[in-house]
């Protein structure tokens, strides 16, 4: 049975015209939380420690992998046990993970759509995300999407991760289009806090993690149901502002 998605405010754009977007992949374009789940869980299972389950994962997702391990550590272990054991547990919960990446995962609806979309218009695709870029890459191409993106940049690609907006602005540098010209997509309040660090307009998912927190307390200029409605929102604003210089806009 086919559902209505939700309908929200009209997202509010007060960039020039958009040349790009950045978008991230768990949660945005992919659900990825029984893939962290069952990783979790096989490094769990060396550890001896008690089982996790999806509903406490999704509180984790998307800070990167250490913060994951943290997380699923502390209830389990006293603090100072956990922090011995965390080189450890990361080593055994990437090689879990390298086990089943994508085994467990579904791509959300419209994501083929929406991104086509977006090309079709003209705009330059990164996919900027806290995921390790070996494990990013491998999934996009699992469903057939890494050639749509002219880069990818995962959380161990750079010194720094979302939400520092470093992989942001390098994603802009790499596509040769500046920030003021570029739209950062994604479900979770590290998208919208490092696409505004970065001078980016931001654009919000309402289907994924966001930290277990509603998706109503993230500050970005508006909420779309999924890719593809961002897609026809994105277009809207290019017609209106056709002769918009982003260059220009981007010294200002």
């Amino acid at each position: 049975m086919t559902t209505t998605p939700a309908r929200y405010a009209a997202p509010m754009l007060s960039a020039p015209r958009l040349a790009a977007a950045i978008i991230d992949l768990d949660g945005t374009m992919v659900d990825t939380a029984d893939d962290f789940t069952a990783g979790l869980n096989g490094m769990l299972a060396q550890l001896d420690a008690d089982e996790t389950s999806r509903e406490e994962v999704i509180d984790y997702v998307g800070k990167g992998s250490e913060h994951l391990i943290r997380s699923v550590l502390a209830p389990r272990f006293p603090a100072d046990h956990a922090q011995e054991r965390f080189d450890e547990a990361l080593a055994l919960y990437q090689a879990e993970y390298a086990k089943i990446n994508g085994l467990h995962t579904r791509l959300y609806p419209d994501v083929e759509a929406g991104l086509a979309a977006l090309r079709d218009a003209g705009l330059k695709l990164a996919c900027v995300t806290n995921k390790p870029h070996r494990f990013a890459v491998e999934l996009l191409k699992q469903y057939g999407l890494f050639p749509l993106f002219s880069v990818v940049i995962g959380g161990d690609s750079l010194a720094k991760k979302k939400p520092d907006p470093l992989p942001m602005l390098a994603a802009c540098e790499a596509m040769r289009v500046p920030p003021r010209a570029t739209v950062a997509i994604g479900d979770s309040e590290n998208d919208a806090l490092a696409g505004r660090a970065a001078g980016m307009a931001t654009l919000t998912l309402p289907y994924g993690y966001n930290h277990g927190q509603a998706i109503q307390t993230i500050n970005s200029d508006g909420i779309v149901a999924t890719l593809l409605e961002a897609a026809k929102v994105i277009a809207a604003h290019n017609r209106a502002n056709p002769e918009a210089n982003p260059e220009a806009a981007a010294s200002a």
